[in-house]
């Protein structure tokens, strides 16, 4: 893809492989790069430290939190966590099932600006993997405990609240979620994350751990986010209407972005300076308490040293930074070498480092012989339901409930007017009455819809014939839901089949589109163009409910395989 002239988000721009991609972006001249990251501090220096050499170039700053609403952008987590009504929002925001994605920072942000390309430097892995759910979980468990035991539990509520929140996969499902509709929406045209493989390209004996453990388990959560991220931008690379999706994947630690003397910090704050003396020496041969400072003397200073910062992966010590990168140990890529392989992914070059084209050409796919085989599976499987007069077109152990819905009323269709003429053929008026007529009087082909949690609307758009269990609608916070006019006309969308005139006209509209579609092709056209012409759609044949409702999966719901 050309850069020139084009609009670009760098999310993460201050940091180390942001930095360099941006230098790098500058030489191609796009029309405008927005450099965002975490702090206004962060994205106005980045701004600041390019504008040198940006020319016409414009550089535009942004920050905040992109795994949050705009309202959170600027909160730290304690912020965030350590406020109930602040913790029970963002809950939601992960949890909910069905919500509008407008709220998020990201959302905005992407909305706003439009970007033709966007390029994703933040350690995503790390920012939700260093919530660390073990922490939260066992604070839960000693709360648990504390309850149990009869005594205080008034911290439960806010410790279950604060584990929920630290759920890594809903996080980062919800966060894909919301950059896709923001991409999709903002026609952006090229997506590019730097990943991570979560222990720099070292194994389960990683002897960088940030704890005891070896190996530690929320470093290899960090493993684990980072992998389910690269699986996500797969299928979102699998999208019709999604962007160009790539990842870059460093399996190394990155270095550097500068050797300086000063202050070391941790978590932004100074290190201070303490000593004990030995005359100060505290007694572990019965109780040791980690938090006990008494036999500390503050000495008024900070930390200093010289050190190589390293951006966001870390400030090293000379030592920390001689072992980690010597032969064997991690070792180390710059993040300009990184860049020039973002740039050439983008560009169009084949850099053999895009993780995304690597599964793609590694996964297994469709075959020659399943396809010549699923004609023979079918037909063996009708011949048997007719030899057993078992026409069951529907389990729904295969979902959604809209699959099952549409396959009955697909059936019901075929029972009453055989052929796809016969459903225009028909009225919907007549089409409702004859399907409604069909369900009273077979109660064995009723038993079988309603068993399976499908619930039956009768044309009064009143009645309901139902199982034991529904499957729309679904919470399982609860059981009952008010019924209004609009959730009727929801439910039965996406699960109810449906016996209302309304619902008949629908069918009506669909079959004109299809036979629309079919017809478009001409007839004497005998390549191997087209697939459903008006030969495969026959107006004489029988209705073949599977291959229908498939058409519909693919026009309807927009679910096409384009791989």
């Amino acid at each position: 893809m050309e850069i020139k002239g084009k609009d670009i988000l760098v999310l993460g721009g201050w940091g180390l492989v942001g930095t360099a991609l941006c230098r790098q972006l500058i030489v191609r001249r796009p029309r405008r790069i927005i450099i965002s990251s975490l702090t206004q501090e962060q994205a106005e220096s980045a701004c600041s430290e390019l504008s040198a050499d940006a020319g016409d170039v414009k550089l535009e700053p942004a920050w905040g939190n992109i795994f949050v609403r705009t309202d959170f952008k600027d909160l730290s987590r304690d912020q965030i966590l350590n406020n109930a009504e602040n913790r029970r929002i963002l809950a939601a925001d992960v949890l909910e099932p069905s919500m509008s994605f407008g709220h998020f920072f990201l959302y905005d942000l992407v909305a706003k600006n439009k970007p033709d390309i966007i390029i994703d430097c933040v350690n995503s892995a790390t920012g939700l993997a260093y919530q660390d759910v073990y922490s939260a979980g066992l604070l839960v468990q000693k709360e648990l405990q504390n309850a149990q035991a009869g005594g205080s539990s008034s911290e439960l509520f806010s410790e279950v609240e604060k584990l929920l929140c630290s759920l890594y996969l809903p996080q980062l499902v919800r966060h894909v979620q919301v950059l896709y509709q923001a991409m999709k929406e903002a026609g952006t045209k090229s997506y590019v994350k730097v990943g991570t493989s979560g222990t720099g390209g070292m194994g389960l004996n990683i002897p960088y751990t940030h704890s005891e453990e070896k190996p530690s388990r929320v470093l290899l959560s960090k493993t684990c986010v980072a992998g389910a991220h690269s699986l996500l931008l797969f299928i979102m690379g699998r999208t019709p209407d999604a962007p160009y999706t790539k990842e870059v994947k460093p399996a190394t630690a990155i270095a550097w972005k500068s050797i300086e003397h000063g202050e070391i910090l941790r978590g932004g704050e100074p290190i201070p300076l303490y000593d004990c003396p030995p005359e100060k020496a505290v007694n572990v041969e019965r109780i040791l308490d980690t938090q006990d400072s008494t036999a500390c003397i503050d000495l008024n200073q900070n930390l200093k040293g010289v050190f190589i910062d390293t951006g966001e992966n870390g400030t090293f010590s000379i030592g920390e930074f001689t072992a980690i990168t010597t032969h064997d140990q991690m070792e180390y890529i710059t993040p300009e070498e990184i860049a020039q392989t973002v740039i050439w992914e983008i560009e169009g070059g084949a850099t053999g480092h895009d993780v995304v084209a690597a599964l793609d050409a590694s996964v297994l796919s469709s075959t020659y012989r399943a396809g010549v085989m699923r004609s023979l599976a079918i037909q063996k499987a009708k011949e048997l339901s007719a030899e057993h007069d078992e026409e069951v077109v529907a389990f729904e152990l295969l979902g959604p409930p809209k699959l099952s819905k549409l396959l009955y009323e697909a059936h019901l269709l075929k029972r009453v007017v055989t052929s796809l003429d016969g459903i225009t053929a028909a009225s919907p008026e007549e089409l409702s009455n004859k399907v409604t007529a069909m369900i009273l009087d077979d109660n064995r082909l009723r038993s079988r819809i309603v068993s399976i949690g499908i619930p039956i609307l009768m044309p009064d758009g009143c009645r309901l014939l139902r199982g034991p269990v529904i499957k729309v609608p679904h919470d399982p916070r609860q059981t009952e839901f008010e019924v209004s006019s609009g959730d009727i006309d929801k439910w039965s969308r996406n699960g109810w089949v449906d016996l209302r005139v309304s619902n008949m006209q629908l069918w009506h509209d669909r079959i004109d589109e299809l036979r629309a579609q079919a017809h478009i092709i001409d007839s004497k056209d005998t390549s191997s163009q087209f697939l459903r012409d008006a030969t495969f759609w026959h107006p004489d044949k029988p209705i073949d409910e599977g291959e229908l409702v498939g058409w519909l999966f693919i026009h309807e719901e927009k679910g096409r395989r384009m791989k």
